[in-house]
């Protein structure tokens, strides 16, 4: 999962400074979800937007230059998104054990593809073309914040290895659940099961007690 770093100031045009104004930024980024989710993101245009919000094309060129800044845009509010189910999963007293934590947001991010609209097109914008400047590394900050919270919280190991390891075991579930709703639009349930059993198998080579 990667983004572009700061990526709704990247791509926003002209920064919302009034309610209504970010209100409109907000409509014209659920109107480009649901076209990404109607024709894919390959094929979204600034026009389909200006049509499925109901606005002009005028509007969204004064906040969004073109499609790329518009899928830009959508996957930061996507990686905000995750990042947020990711925090209420964190801070849920039922798990007693990292390992359940762990694996409660490994089905977060199995909700995300089925519940955030252009999630599993757009993701977090690790396929983007945004340049020269070399996209930031969303797995890098969520690895870095989850482990915090689970050092803070059950004692892991606070170090390069557990770090590396929660970073793989995302990647692997990450890549997985991909292929799973590849195979199937509802995600295919057994390669689901193995994206939480092999993405909490690498997680467990760097968070596990060690002797």
């Amino acid at each position: 999962m990667t983004v572009h770093p700061d990526a709704a100031s990247v791509a926003v045009r002209s920064e919302p400074v009034q309610p209504r104004a970010a209100a409109r930024i907000e409509a014209l980024l659920d109107a480009a979800a649901h076209c990404v989710d109607d024709v894919g993101s390959e094929l979204l245009t600034t026009a389909m937007v200006a049509k499925s919000a109901g606005a002009s094309i005028g509007t969204v060129y004064r906040y969004f230059p073109d499609r790329i800044a518009v899928l830009v845009a959508l996957a930061g509010r996507n990686l905000e998104r995750l990042r947020a189910r990711f925090e209420r999963t964190l801070s849920d007293p039922d798990h007693v054990v990292w390992e359940d934590a762990v694996t409660a947001l490994l089905r977060d991010f199995i909700g995300a593809y089925r519940e955030i609209p252009s999630f599993r097109s757009v993701r977090t914008g690790d396929w983007l073309d945004v340049g020269a400047e070399r996209p930031a590394d969303s797995t890098e900050l969520i690895a870095a914040e989850t482990l915090g919270v689970l050092v803070a919280r059950f004692g892991v190991p606070d170090d390069d290895a557990a770090r590396s390891a929660l970073r793989r075991g995302f990647r692997v579930a990450d890549a997985l659940v991909m292929f799973a709703f590849q195979r199937d639009r509802f995600g295919d349930e057994e390669i689901l099961e193995m994206s939480l059993e092999h993405g909490l198998a690498e997680a467990k080579i760097g968070l596990a007690p060690r002797s």
